[in-house]
């Protein structure tokens, strides 16, 4: 028998209701999850089966209704409010679908959003935000602002800055959903690669082909989850970033 390490996430009837009107939706039901560190994991399903809400309860972004969820051991019900803030500004990395960039800042200064809560000086941050953004292949594009930048590329920015605090663990929410083919493969590229460095990635998506790029893969359906298979991921667009 193989001893796994313990897990960096674990849910236990976690469920999600929310009031409209008379009635109650209920956006998750039920969700026992684990997942150990170094586990590349994609939430898939169609739009309203829950997974962005599964997502954003991992997150800390949003609190359950019914259940229990241990970030890295620890019951996140239990965490006060700076505490679960200090917990999404160092320990866990997010990138969205909408970039969710400040236009009116330059891509450097972005990607050290972060620190510059964190506390950290000005010159320190942007140094780290450089080489940040210089690993996903854009050192030439610090000083560029979203608004001259092509959506490849604001989505690296959004992934360094997702890695600014060098977290254990990256959730993103449909990262190559505003891309096209060929800037989706590059992303995509580069969360296999931080997968490879030793990051636990959880991706929520509604592609197969997206989902194809991790080692394992949850269904969900009505807020539930339908089945949880582990298969080997396939690399993602041969490598390629070309138009990006």
């Amino acid at each position: 028998m193989i001893d796994l390490p313990p897990p960096v996430i674990e849910t236990r009837g976690l469920a999600r209701a929310y009031p409209m009107g008379n009635t109650v939706v209920h956006a998750l039901r039920d969700v026992d999850l684990t997942v150990v560190p170094g586990e590349f994991v994609a939430l898939v399903g169609t739009s309203g089966s829950g997974k962005t809400t599964l997502l954003s309860l991992l997150g800390c972004l949003d609190v359950p209704s019914s259940g229990s969820y241990r970030l890295d051991g620890v019951e996140v019900a239990g965490l006060t409010a700076d505490a679960l803030a200090a917990v999404r500004n160092r320990r866990i990395g997010f990138v969205f679908q909408s970039f969710n960039l400040l236009e009116g800042l330059r891509a450097d200064e972005n990607v050290a959003l972060p620190l510059r809560y964190a506390g950290v000086p000005r010159a320190e941050r942007l140094a780290r935000a450089q080489k940040l953004l210089a690993r996903v292949g854009l050192g030439d594009r610090a000083h560029h602002r979203p608004d001259e930048l092509s959506g490849g590329q604001r989505q690296r920015v959004a992934v360094a800055r997702a890695l600014i605090a060098d977290p254990a663990l990256i959730l993103a929410d449909e990262p190559t959903g505003n891309l096209d083919q060929a800037s989706g493969a590059a992303i995509l590229e580069l969360f296999q690669q931080l997968h490879r460095d030793g990051r636990t990635v959880v991706l929520v998506t509604h592609d197969e082909r997206v989902a194809a790029s991790a080692g394992r893969r949850i269904r969900m359906e009505d807020g539930r989850v339908v089945s949880d298979d582990r298969v080997r991921p396939e690399v993602a667009g041969g490598g390629s970033r070309t138009g990006d």
